[in-house]
């Protein structure tokens, strides 16, 4: 064991503060990176505010790691000192079920192993990239292309995965058109890949004041959702609607934009139940689907798709001191369009 400096959560109303954290000594299969950024994520705050459920505490956040290894196991093949790597959502899994031989770690049957917050295989939490340093196995470790700077390149292990997952699963590309539900930090993701993978793109906010960034990232429209009319003009028009917000919305309305066979796919997580009337998809074969991040093989995908079309992440880098602010600008929406820590200030 040996002990790093951290930021960490140590209940659900006190802000975050400066520690030290234990992290496990190598072991043959596992890789040493020293983390350089590491991204906040809307579900950082959730958990450290204990919204998802009862945390434990104390827990260092953080699921969007960028760094650079620094050691590795005896049986470690794939990596090596001054390799440029990440670290996603997960750290583990169980390897055996069906999900996971699929590659699929993400929905693994027997739960996966968090980055931050989750029991390790060891007894211990998992704690997160807010420190100077993390020990992961390497077969949840991928590679970070040159060309993507380490600052752009953490939001897209959580960012990035979640929005590319779905669109490339159902099919973005020429010929489709592709609405993008919010233009926050997983919806600017969005619109750069679908972009990107040479779909129509259409951003549905709920404001136009966004609409100069929308434009500029790669969206061809860009329409409020605050203004009815919306609705009505663009009923029918997609073949493919990615909603990134948490927020409760009508899912009936935004349904009908769908095309015939049309697919809405669901990757925000609103605390409240969301509720819709089966008319809204029988009546025009439309799916009503849900996407959780992405599992290691396709997040390497992502990555050398990104390095392909030289995408990275909007980003603002702040110090460390400047965690609990930033978490405050997260709520109110004011980022443009991930906060991204330099942990070289944790000390």
């Amino acid at each position: 064991m040996f002990t790093v400096n951290a930021y960490a959560a140590t209940s659900a109303t006190a802000p975050l503060t400066p520690t030290t954290i234990e992290r496990r000594d190598v072991g043959p299969h596992d890789v040493l990176i020293d983390i350089k950024y590491a991204g906040i994520c809307h579900s950082d705050i959730h958990h450290a505010r204990s919204e998802w459920g009862p945390t434990t505490y104390p827990v260092v956040p953080g699921h969007e790691i960028a760094g650079i290894v620094t050691q590795v196991g005896s049986e470690v093949t794939k990596y090596a000192v001054a390799d440029r790597v990440g670290v996603g959502c997960m750290v583990d899994s169980c390897r055996e079920c069906e999900p996971c031989k699929r590659g699929e770690e993400q929905y693994c049957q027997n739960g996966n192993t968090l980055t931050f917050g989750s029991l390790d295989a060891d007894g211990t939490l998992t704690q997160g990239g807010y420190s100077t340093h993390v020990v992961v196995n390497d077969d949840f470790v991928v590679r970070l292309p040159e060309g993507i700077g380490l600052d752009e390149a953490a939001p897209l292990l959580c960012a990035g995965i979640t929005t590319f997952s779905p669109l490339h699963r159902f099919g973005a590309g020429p010929g489709k058109k592709v609405a993008i539900v919010g233009l926050g930090g997983l919806g600017h993701m969005a619109v750069k890949f679908a972009h990107a993978m040479g779909a129509e793109v259409t951003v549905l906010s709920q404001s136009l004041k966004k609409m100069d960034d929308g434009l500029r990232l790669g969206a061809d429209h860009y329409h409020a959702t605050s203004d009815p009319a919306t609705f009505e003009q663009l009923a029918g028009t997609f073949d493919l609607v990615v909603n990134t917000v948490s927020a409760k919305l009508d899912l009936d309305a935004y349904l009908g934009l769908l095309a015939v066979g049309g697919t809405m796919v669901n990757v925000g997580a609103p605390a409240e139940p969301l509720s819709l009337s089966v008319f809204s998809l029988i009546m025009q074969g439309r799916t009503f689907a849900g996407s959780l991040i992405g599992g290691i093989r396709e997040t390497q995908e992502m990555l050398d798709f990104c390095a392909e079309h030289a995408i990275g992440a909007e980003v603002e880098v702040i110090s460390a001191d400047k965690i609990n602010e930033a978490y405050e600008r997260v709520l109110a929406s004011d980022v443009r369009y991930r906060f991204v820590i330099d942990t070289s200030t944790l000390g």
